[in-house]
């Protein structure tokens, strides 16, 4: 494709453009006309084919009815005899992908392309056919294919090749047939053929974990000779290294051999693949990491920026498992901080700053000072990571480390970055306490000039939890007040909290805030009027939030640990009354998990017939209403939790039936919210009867059936069971729906007298140690968790089995346990 030049005024640099910017479909369309023209013109053709294209390729659609008109006129090109135009005319054919009763009227030159004895067009016409073409027609040339497969030109055969994996999508049974012409072609000397002919066998075998373990162990043994194939097969190596959990002692050694004798390839690229491979199998040495570390540390002097950069990001991960054995490494690296690709200078640093010792931290902050200026906010970030890290590591170094942040952080930069240094500094000041003084200082001096609300606010909050703690609390009361005064009504609200929590942990600063409230009663904001208000009553001994000085203290520094969202949609449901609102009844699960959505069309939600749409929070307003309008269970105490539903039926079945699990201290009720799809039928006196016999703590003291359950309607039944008081008993529940079925006339709607007596399987259900788990948010873990009586503790051991990663670990142990993860880890 052409471009044109043009040279900016106000830039030194130069500029390309789009020849084809701005140009219209209705237009373009136009100009296809000249597809019917007696006397074809092949370069002008071209030109339509090519400006059709880059509409396609940015985003227009063409109707119907021009997409048929396209490619119609398109269809009249393979009459041009002209090579350049015949390719053309092969990619919009691809693009336009005409539907099965169009492709008929191409199917016939394609196929004369494919047997023509221009190696180009048969290529490109294979491509083609494969592309738009169904099953039944692919059987009629899957001999030409399988003979194209083996052909003597590269080009023909990659062709073939690659139209297999595509189409192992659509037909795999078809493809698996070519299997023996597609090992033929691995051994084939052309390079491309090899690398797709390896990954067409591979996709071809991939649900075979034995069937892979034998063609990685045929192969391995040197009959690959392509840098590409190469690379796949070190690929594949290490996944079945993975798959078959890697024991270097045993059987599986001389895959890790063939890795270890990549490195010593003569592509670069095989080697890099090697290294790669070697360095994410999961438990290997330090001794197996060696040879990878090594042929790494070479590509790192490398004239080659694409070398440089793929070793040091690798090293990079390294260095978060291994640190000790990238440490050789660590002279190339600090001459790549000088680097003119910016990219490979970042991972140089961060790699540094994971692998260096104390004594190399002053230096390393002298020559990142020149280089953070040259970098995106996106590198920065990752930079400001890695030296909190560093900080955490070497906490003899703060006052460096600080000084380095604080420096950044009142350089430019977006919210993110901005975001990420106060982050990192409130971290070090929770972590080192020596820090604290120093960190606050910086905070402080940043908030001056701080252009973003939230993180004004965020600071404000901390220095109210932190700053009253210091030796000398008074030097921050100017700077906080300083923001009542100029800054915007969030921040000024913000700041006379951070006041408060000052004035009342610090007697001898109480007067003094007592003045700077009391001129924030005549702001111009609701807001920060009503705040200082309740403050100065607060602070004056008219405590109006509790009966004692320790309920004030408590509302001041206590922490909410209740969503804001959950206590948006309590108040909302709160019916005004004699009793008070009562915070503690409102759900502390962080997420809400939402309810289970039907399967199937046309189905109603199930839940409380009141249950509004959208997300529940663990213990919701409208299951706790339902639950006390039951005389039955108005005894139970207080809800503790309710489950999400769990669904007892598949789609699409006679009966729709899921059940959520409501958890009381000494009780447990099965809610089985039960829907009937049978046009046809009335169901009474409906029950679910349960089996409890794999439950021992559990017995069975109440059953509440639903009366009368009619077509397309919901209904609920209750079952509700006694266990020991305070005990996280679990158990197996196995459930049968039992129910007296009517007919019903279809015209009149009008249900018969006499019913007949049916029941229908439920699938088990379990009660688990997680739905005794609440899912709260902790905005301080590490002091939470540290003022704990040791007496709660508890010991056990789990296993998760074999998991791929950490997040994946993670992951089963918050869906085993329920449990919430805390403080963003």
């Amino acid at each position: 494709m052409s471009v044109v030049v043009k040279k900016d005024d106000d830039l030194d640099e130069e500029e390309y453009y789009s020849p084809f910017l701005g140009i219209e479909k209705g237009a373009v369309l136009q100009e296809a006309r000249v597809f019917h023209d007696p006397q074809l013109d092949a370069r002008r053709c071209c030109q339509v084919i090519t400006k059709l294209l880059y509409l396609l390729n940015q985003g227009d659609t063409f109707t119907k009815v021009e997409a048929t008109e396209v490619f119609f006129a398109t269809t009249k090109l393979f009459q041009s005899k002209d090579a350049g135009l015949r390719r053309m005319v092969y990619l919009m054919i691809k693009e336009l992908s005409p539907s099965a009763d169009e492709v008929i009227i191409v199917t016939s030159s394609l196929m004369k392309d494919m047997n023509s004895k221009t190696d180009m067009y048969r290529a490109n016409a294979i491509r083609v056919l494969c592309r738009i073409i169904d099953s039944t027609l692919l059987t009629q040339i899957e001999r030409y294919l399988k003979q194209a497969i083996v052909d003597k030109n590269p080009v023909v055969a990659s062709a073939a090749l690659v139209s297999g994996i595509y189409l192992l999508q659509t037909s795999p049974e078809v493809v698996k047939r070519w299997s023996n012409e597609v090992q033929e072609a691995v051994q084939s000397r052309s390079a491309l053929v090899q690398f797709h002919a390896l990954a067409l066998l591979h996709q071809i075998r991939q649900n075979d974990r034995l069937a892979v373990s034998k063609l990685v162990t045929s192969l391995t043994r040197g009959s690959v000779r392509s840098p590409l194939a190469q690379c796949l097969l070190i690929r594949y190596t290490s996944q079945v290294i993975r798959e078959s959990n890697m024991n270097s002692q045993g059987g599986d050694r001389p895959f890790f051999d063939f890795l270890e004798s990549c490195l010593r390839n003569k592509a670069e690229m095989a080697i890099l693949e090697a290294a790669r491979a070697i360095t994410e199998l999961n438990g290997v040495t330090s001794r197996e990491l060696t040879p990878a570390i090594t042929v790494l540390q070479l590509f790192l002097s490398s004239s080659k920026p694409v070398l440089r950069f793929a070793a040091v990001r690798t090293l990079n991960k390294v260095a978060s498992t291994h640190p000790l054995a990238v440490t050789n490494c660590n002279i190339d690296m600090e001459s790549l901080i000088s680097d003119q690709n910016r990219s490979i200078a970042t991972l140089a640093i961060t790699t540094l700053l994971k692998t260096g010792n104390e004594s190399s931290v002053d230096r390393l902050m002298k020559q990142m000072t020149n280089f953070m200026s040259d970098i995106a906010d996106e590198f920065k970030i990752v930079v400001v990571e890695a030296i909190r890290s560093l900080c955490l590591k070497f906490p003899l170094k703060y006052r460096s480390l600080m000084n380095f942040l604080s420096n950044i952080l009142r350089e430019e930069g977006g919210f993110e970055y901005k975001k990420a240094i106060v982050d990192s500094i409130i971290i070090l000041i929770k972590d080192i306490p020596d820090a604290k003084e120093s960190g606050l200082f910086h905070l402080c001096e940043f908030i001056e000039d701080c252009e973003f609300t939230y993180l004004s606010t965020q600071i404000l909050h901390f220095l109210g939890n932190e700053g009253p703690k210091t030796a000398d609390p008074s030097k921050y009361i100017r700077y906080i007040y300083n923001r009542v005064i100029l800054e915007n009504a969030t921040v000024r609200a913000s700041a006379v909290s951070t006041l408060a929590k000052f004035g009342a942990l610090v007697d001898s600063l109480k007067p003094r805030i007592f003045v700077l409230l009391r001129r924030c009663l005549f702001d111009g904001d609701d807001e920060v009027r009503d705040r200082a208000t309740l403050y100065l009553k607060l602070l004056g001994g008219e405590a109006t939030v509790g009966e004692t000085e320790k309920d004030v203290h408590e509302f001041l520094f206590g922490s909410l640990d209740i969503p804001l969202v959950n206590l948006e949609t309590s108040l909302r449901n709160y019916e005004p009354s004699e009793a008070p609102f009562d915070i503690s009844s409102v759900s502390r699960e962080t997420k809400s998990q939402p309810l289970a959505e039907k399967k199937a069309t046309g189905k109603k939600p199930t839940g409380p017939a009141s249950a509004p749409s959208g997300p529940v929070p663990i213990v919701d307003a409208s299951y706790e209403k339902l639950l006390l309008s039951i005389p039955e269970f108005t005894g139970f105490g207080k809800l503790f939790k309710s489950s999400a539903p769990v669904e007892l039926t598949e789609a699409e079945t006679e009966y729709s039936v899921n059940v959520v699990k409501h958890i009381y201290d000494g009780h447990v009720v099965l809610q089985y919210n039960c829907t009937n799809t049978i046009p046809e039928q009335l169901l009474e006196e409906v029950v679910v009867f349960v089996d409890a016999s794999e439950a021992d703590d559990f017995s069975e003291v109440a059953s509440k059936p639903l009366r009368s359950l009619p077509y397309d309607s919901l209904g609920q039944t209750f079952v509700a069971f006694e266990k020991p008081e305070g005990v996280t008993a679990t158990g197996k529940f196995s459930n049968i729906l039992k129910f007296i079925v009517k007919e019903v006339d279809p015209t009149t709607g009008e249900a018969d007298d006499d019913g007949v007596e049916d029941e229908y399987q439920l699938e088990d259900l379990e009660i688990v140690s997680a739905d005794y788990m609440l899912k709260v948010g902790v905005s301080n873990f590490r002091n939470a968790w540290e003022s704990m009586d040791p007496e709660s503790e508890r010991v056990d051991e789990y296993g998760l089995g074999v998991r791929e990663s950490l997040a994946e670990a993670v992951n089963a142990v918050i869906s085993i346990l329920g449990m919430q993860p805390c403080e963003v880890s």
